[in-house]
This record gives C-alpha cells, structure tokens and sequence, in this order.
C-alpha cells in the first residue's frame, strides 16, 4: 500500500488570501516570493510550489478569489439596482468602498496587479488585461438590458455611456493609489452621474 503524503502544515485557504493581499497592495512584479512566503505563515518553498506551482498560478488563483469575492459586490450592485442608471451609480459607490477601505490596500487587485509587465510576464498582463476589458463588457450589457426592459429610450447610441463609466470605473483605482480621498472618488461619481441625463438626450 502506498504511503500517504504528510498534510500541510498550513491552511491553503488563509494562505491564497494572505498572497491576494501582498499582490493587491504590491502587484505582480513587486511582490517577491519572500514576501508571499513571509505572508503565507512563513512557508517553506518546497510547500509554496507543492501547494500552489508556481508565483505566476498563485497570481491566477489570487486574482480568480478577489474577483469572485470583492470584486464582486461592484458587479453585484450593478445587476441587481431597478434601473441603469441605479446601477452604474451603485457600482462606482461600491468600487469607491473598495478602493479606499480601511483595511485593506488601496486601488483595485485586478485593475492595477499587472498592467506594464516584462516580457517574461506577458501571460499575466494579458490575463490581467481580460479582466479590465470585463468592466467595459458588462456596463455595456447593463445599458442593452435597460434599453430592451424600456428603462433607456430605443435607438440609443450606448457608446457614450459605456465609454464614459467604464473610465470612471477604471480611473478611480488609480486615483485611490495616488492617494485621492473617498470623498474625492464619491465627487468624481457625483459628477460622471450629472452626465447622466445630457448622454440619454
């Protein structure tokens, strides 16, 4: 009978969140495995690579648990508001929430994790990439749900709504990095929604 492996001696779980925040707060190429290693617990390298197989698998499997858990709630607010608009206003609400949370580094994960990699990472970036074209994707889908609900007029030209909130949503990270306050994001929101009516005609 063969004999069974030894168990970890961590929890993966706590583990892959304690990574997803050293690469929230550093990104991608500035998070080094002895950071991750000295975040995880103090692992060894031959139980990161036995547990995760790889920097660039743990930076997948990291961003997959922030998109599908923080980043979420934006998601979540914008589908589920009554109305377009509702929607777009409660998701750059809940993104500034994110970005500038007490606890937690500031900016976004997936929106600032990888954005000008050396070519060694080019797989990151793209994946990174996929992510942020997301944004777009789904106001887009929000905005062609309203317009087939009756919630946004026929014939509708959605091209300036969705360009225009798509860059509000994936400016703000930045800004938050930079230092701009909650207060700041919530005044750029404010202004992006008294577009609102001018873009519905």
């Amino acid at each position: 009978m063969a004999r069974r492996g030894r168990p970890r001696a961590f929890d993966r779980d706590e583990a892959l969140a304690s990574a997803a925040r050293v690469f929230w707060e550093k990104g991608y190429e500035g998070a080094s495995l002895d950071d991750l290693l000295l975040a995880m617990g103090g692992i060894s390298p031959p139980s990161f690579y036995a547990a995760f197989g790889s920097k660039e698998a743990l930076f997948f499997e990291a961003a997959k648990l922030y998109a599908s858990t923080i980043g979420r709630r934006p998601v979540r607010a914008l589908e589920l508001a009554p109305t377009a608009r509702e929607g777009i206003e409660a998701m750059l609400r809940a993104s500034v929430d994110i970005f500038c949370g007490g606890d937690t580094p500031r900016g976004c994960m997936v929106q600032l994790g990888a954005i000008n990699c050396a070519p060694a990472s080019r797989a990151v970036e793209d994946r990174m990439r996929a992510y942020r074209v997301r944004v777009r994707s789904l106001i887009r889908e929000r905005l062609e749900r309203a317009v087939a609900e009756g919630d946004l007029p026929p014939g509708l030209d959605l091209e300036p709504l969705t360009s225009l909130y798509s860059a509000v949503a994936q400016g703000m990270p930045i800004q938050a990095r930079d230092g701009a306050s909650r207060e700041q994001l919530f005044a750029a929101v404010e202004g992006a929604m008294a577009a609102w009516d001018n873009l519905i005609g």
